[in-house]
């Protein structure tokens, strides 16, 4: 099967969007001598993958996710938070907020707005991506067309078998919290999320696989 999957580190998609980041983490780096970056949802290992070629010594990253993790790189540190709420940190205390296939996981629309909100207000310039509704095989699952079926139908696919990330499901309740647990978005929810964004779009044999919205300091 294509390997359409997000969270892949060969993925040539992202590699190809870390090189945006990358770029603005150079101009930010060239204007203000550091860069400090907030990885919403962020891994050691994706940064360990990506990053070898940034100056570290004037790139600093925060790794905010909702359970402790763990590195060993000195640039990297990991802080626990839900990105509904960042409390901890007042208004642009970053210079880049970065976030890869998080936003879907956050709960429903109101808690994607919640998240949204705090991106845009914790830096000037910020790139969030999400898989695309429209693409027809569901990324987290690997299956065809299964986020277009109504939940009765998704349920009972994922209590039937193994899909992708997601095992097979031994009852209804965890069915259902697995199903839940990722809601893609289109392009104009997406702008509604981020109405000072350019919406990227990451294309696969001609379709629209995912979503990035991107903020240059104004």
């Amino acid at each position: 099967m294509l390997n359409i999957r997000p969270d892949s580190a060969n993925n040539t998609f992202r590699a190809r969007r870390f090189r945006l980041l990358k770029t603005a983490i150079e101009k930010v780096v060239s204007q203000k001598g550091e860069c400090r970056i907030l990885d919403i949802g962020g891994t050691s290992s994706y940064w360990e993958t990506f990053g070898g070629t940034l100056e570290w010594d004037r790139v600093k990253v925060y790794l905010l996710n909702l359970t402790a993790s763990t590195t060993s790189h000195p640039r990297l540190e990991v802080l626990i938070g839900d990105a509904r709420k960042v409390s901890d940190f007042v208004d642009n205390s970053f210079d880049i907020v970065f976030s890869n296939s998080v936003i879907e996981h956050v709960g429903r629309w109101t808690d994607m707005v919640l998240m949204a909100r705090e991106v845009r207000r914790l830096a000037p310039v910020y790139f969030v991506q999400t898989p695309y509704f429209w693409f027809p095989i569901e990324p987290h699952a690997v299956f065809p067309f299964l986020h277009w079926m109504p939940e009765s139908w998704r349920y009972r696919i994922v209590m039937k078998r193994a899909c992708g990330d997601w095992g097979k499901q031994s009852n209804v309740g965890a069915a259902t919290e697995r199903i839940q647990g990722a809601s893609l978005l289109d392009k104009q929810q997406m702008q509604y999320l981020f109405p000072d964004a350019m919406i990227l779009s990451e294309s696969l044999l001609g379709l629209t696989k995912s979503l990035t919205a991107v903020r240059y300091a104004r």
